[in-house]
């Protein structure tokens, strides 16, 4: 967990898993880099949000896979899942329902598990319940739900979540930092 920048509750928390998502954002913005996936994502977030002021809103940025055809962009996440959870399995087995997805507005579906998804076959199954995939966004709107903050999340395609995916990502991430960054200067007050 690394944390740049003062959090006061008039400003946005940025919340980005890798200092290479990061790179062009204003220094003088709080950031919070948790380390890659859920588990890290939670605890750093958790943490923050436990010992700081509580921002206006949370912000996750980061990059993501697109699971179909000719997604490409900038996208503002409108629910995100568990991918890696079976969460109607749990829920026959307790009663319980435990990491449902989560609504947060209009706009594409982010699946968020702790695998990076570079086959073909992992992606069709995807596909049939998310546009997008991450490591984190599921975590971060979960934990700022559980603190009553606002969360949006915002992803960048970096690659198909194919095959390849790992590839594609390396050459892609440098340039998808750059775009975040501007759509942090273009939609938010800071």
């Amino acid at each position: 967990m690394d944390l740049r920048g003062t959090i006061s509750p008039d400003r946005p928390l940025l919340v980005l898993a890798i200092a290479e998502e990061a790179a062009y954002l204003d220094a003088e913005l709080p950031v919070l880099l948790t380390g890659m996936g859920k588990v890290n994502a939670a605890a750093a977030v958790a943490a923050t949000l436990a010992r700081f002021p509580l921002p206006s809103v949370l912000v996750n940025l980061g990059t993501a896979g697109a699971l179909r055809p000719a997604w490409t962009g900038t996208h503002e996440i409108g629910s995100v899942l568990q991918h890696d959870l079976d969460t109607e399995f749990i829920r026959r087995l307790t009663g319980q329902t435990v990491g449902a997805p989560l609504a947060l507005g209009d706009g594409p579906t982010l699946a968020t598990g702790d695998r990076f998804i570079a086959d073909d076959e992992a992606r069709a199954a995807l596909a049939r319940r998310a546009h997008l995939v991450d490591m984190e966004g599921y975590a971060v709107a979960s934990t700022a739900h559980a603190f009553g903050v606002p969360v949006r999340v915002v992803k960048q395609v970096s690659d198909e979540a194919g095959d390849g995916a790992e590839r594609s990502w390396q050459e892609s991430v440098d340039g998808c930092a750059r775009i975040l960054a501007g759509w942090v200067r273009d939609n938010l007050r800071q």
